[in-house]
């Protein structure tokens, strides 16, 4: 058994549906030498995708700013997600979609556009997160972005936020924000909001961030919720004076910060408790997948 996975999970490689303890790439394969490759994420509600379309979009988005040919299109990979569903078992799961340049010698230069790119996706089970972590929320710590400066495109060279993350668990954390230059741009694997005076805040989208598909999302939900967003460059001083902190992801949804170095999270009275504008948000989330859960049931 491969350390870490349950079971043998049918995956997917290259047109090829195939036990995971028999997928093998070769060792020149760009994403193995390099990191030269795109990933996705993609949670599954009962066995339906959540926001794949928005997904995908930013899959064909990411190919194209590193020139990854791919000849799959959107309903190619949407065929290829449903199949892997079925394939594999759980109601609730999370997608993983690979795509690197594929194998050439070892050269920095991108090899011939004949090379065809290694396609790879692989389900695992979803364990969302406990009512317990939604109820009493997370510890973070703050850290200064050292990472390059492309993360708009979601490289599969993730070592800058490997190496953030684990600061953040050696300093008994559950993620690191990140800092550049004095202002917030994100998580190590997260987008980060702060909440201050009813206002909901996330900074600008630009190449420093990851534009998580829970960034649209969040915007949407605010505004059904009538909660003002503001998106703008936020300064690392705010965050001790913020009401509010709260992380999103694709398999953390939407979770409360409640202590940052240590520091309680919120004004006095309240410091160190998910605030309200994250419990109305949270509802709001859980009504969504609620929604798919019993769709078409």
């Amino acid at each position: 058994m491969i350390q870490g996975v349950q079971g043998n999970p049918t995956v997917y490689l290259n047109g090829d549906w195939l036990p995971l303890s028999e997928a093998k790439i070769s060792v020149l394969d760009r994403g193995f030498i390099f990191g030269d490759g795109i990933y996705e994420v993609v949670p599954v509600y009962s066995k339906r995708t959540f926001r794949l379309e928005s997904h995908l979009a930013r899959l064909q988005r990411s190919l194209a700013a590193i020139q990854i040919h791919c000849s799959m299109q959107l309903q190619d990979w949407n065929a290829i997600f449903t199949e892997l569903i079925q394939r594999n078992k759980g109601d609730d799961q999370f997608l993983y979609l690979q795509v690197t340049r594929g194998v050439a010698k070892r050269d920095h230069a991108f090899p011939d556009p004949a090379v065809a790119p290694t396609i790879f996706a692989m389900s695992s089970p979803f364990h969302p997160p406990s009512q317990e972590l939604r109820e009493t929320g997370i510890s973070v710590v703050s850290q200064p972005d050292e990472r390059w400066l492309h993360c708009d495109i979601k490289s599969t060279a993730l070592l800058g936020n490997v190496l953030a993350r684990q600061a953040a668990i050696d300093r008994g954390a559950a993620e690191s924000v990140l800092f550049r230059d004095g202002f917030l741009t994100e998580g190590a694997a997260s987008n980060i909001w702060i909440v201050k005076d009813g206002i909901l805040h996330a900074p600008i989208k630009n190449h420093l961030i990851l534009e998580g598909i829970r960034y649209g999302l969040m915007q949407e939900i605010a505004e059904s919720l009538h909660i003002p967003v503001q998106i703008r460059r936020i300064r690392q001083q705010e965050i001790p004076q913020a009401d509010e902190l709260l992380l999103t992801s694709a398999t953390k949804e939407v979770l409360p910060i409640v202590r940052i170095d240590q520091r309680p999270v919120g004004p006095e009275g309240h410091a160190g408790k998910p605030g309200p504008i994250y419990q109305k948000i949270r509802q709001a989330y859980d009504r969504l997948i609620q929604k798919l859960r019993s769709a078409d049931q």
